[in-house]
């Protein structure tokens, strides 16, 4: 093996609360070279940490954080949700990445500005994008570094040669600088198709050392784990 793959950091790694500034403060204490984090956006267009958009308040009820400000979430949510220039805080100057999941079309321009307003583009890039999110991003923030979600419904239709084929003519079309691919759906195969497109491999989520290392060995680009220092002692041992 030349090169291990980079190891990024789930949300909510090492047991530290899902999308908490304390998992990645967590990631960045154990060298993970990528933070990722779920990125949703407040109705007054704040990019906010969370992965779905129903939370709960401190009333006990359930409420919707795109129909809230900032403010009002700050004030009235259960769980305290993180602010995303705080998560980039974090790494601007630094070499980490982060990795930010887009969990709706609405949260595209707010981050791409608040991306450029920092000056932190070097350190980000946007997943979460299925075909048609990113032909939308190219478009929308034409700026911002894609990773295309591959569609696991053209496994389900196709030869599995196929698939990989469609998956990279995607990529490319939208503009993406590689493949975010679920780890059971990676082979070697796969990994030819989409050198030969010049794209890379990124896998999630393996949490299994079994895994880790038929990942490692098969060369894929990243590996996000919710257990970082099990890859990085999987690390250790490999390289």
């Amino acid at each position: 093996m030349n090169e291990f793959p980079l190891i990024t950091a789930h949300t909510g790694c090492m047991g530290k609360p899902e999308n908490s500034i304390a998992s990645a403060r967590a990631a960045l204490a154990l060298g993970a070279d990528i933070i990722e984090d779920d990125i949703r956006v407040t109705k007054d267009g704040v990019p906010v940490l969370s992965h779905d958009d129903e939370i709960r308040m401190t009333s006990g009820g359930m409420a919707s954080l795109s129909s809230m400000t900032y403010q009002e979430l700050s004030e009235h949510a259960e769980t305290p949700v993180a602010a995303l220039e705080e998560l980039l805080m974090l790494v601007k100057g630094s070499e980490t990445m982060i990795n930010l999941d887009m969990k709706t079309d609405s949260a595209l321009e707010p981050v791409s500005k608040l991306v450029r307003r920092m000056d932190v583009a070097d350190n980000v890039f946007m997943s979460g994008c299925s075909y048609e999110r990113a032909l939308q991003a190219k478009s929308v923030v034409p700026d911002m570094r894609l990773l295309l979600n591959v569609n696991v419904e053209h496994f389900r239709m196709m030869t599995y040669e196929e698939a990989v084929t469609r998956s990279c003519e995607e990529a490319l079309d939208a503009g993406c600088f590689g493949l975010n691919v679920p780890y059971p759906a990676v082979s070697g195969k796969m990994i030819e198709i989409a050198e030969a497109a010049g794209l890379p491999v990124y896998v999630w989520t393996v949490n299994e050392v079994e895994e880790m290392k038929r990942c490692a060995e098969l060369g894929v680009r990243s590996i996000t784990t919710r257990t970082v220092d099990t890859l990085k002692a999987v690390k250790s041992k490999l390289v």
